[in-house]
Order: C-alpha cells, then sequence, then structure tokens
C-alpha cells in the first residue's frame, strides 16, 4: 500500500490538492509530533473500514455464542413459555 507523508503544516498550507488527492484515490498520512500521525482517507473508505469492524465484532459475538452453544450453555422454552414472553 502506497501513501503520501506529509506534514501538518503541508496539509493546513495545501488542503484543497491534498483532498483532490485523496479523492483520487490516494492515502495520505499527516505525520505529527510524538508520532501521534494521521491517516486521511475518503467518507467512503471511512464507512466501509467502520462497517467491516462493526462485522467483525458482530461475528465473534457470533463466535462466543456458538461455542457456549456447544458447552451446552443454553436456556430452551416450550412453545407456550415463548408465547408468554411475547410483547403486545
Amino acid at each position: 500500500m502506497n501513501m503520501i507523508a506529509i506534514k501538518t503544516a503541508n496539509l493546513t498550507q495545501n488542503f484543497r490538492e491534498i483532498a483532490d488527492l485523496v479523492i483520487g484515490g490516494e492515502k495520505v498520512l499527516v505525520s505529527r509530533p510524538r508520532n501521534e500521525n494521521l491517516v486521511v482517507i475518503t467518507e467512503k473508505e471511512y464507512n466501509e473500514l467502520e462497517r467491516l469492524r462493526q462485522n467483525a465484532e458482530y461475528l465473534a459475538k457470533l463466535d462466543a455464542s456458538l461455542k457456549e452453544a456447544r458447552q451446552g450453555k443454553v436456556t430452551k422454552y416450550t412453545k407456550q413459555q415463548m408465547r408468554a414472553m411475547e410483547v403486545e
């Protein structure tokens, strides 16, 4: 993965040009003191990363639930008990 590295001053001085690069598909690393760097990506890329993160969390929960079920850590209900728990 190629990435353009710039300093904070370059970002503020050349924001329009940097934004155009990012919209064009470039990844931009903004280097800051104490290695507190930032990466500039498009909103579309951010939303995709967030969706992937949420999917990973959901899959981890499913895996944990499946593991518990295989260990017999389940609660069983009859149809009648389930109907009694329904919200009207």
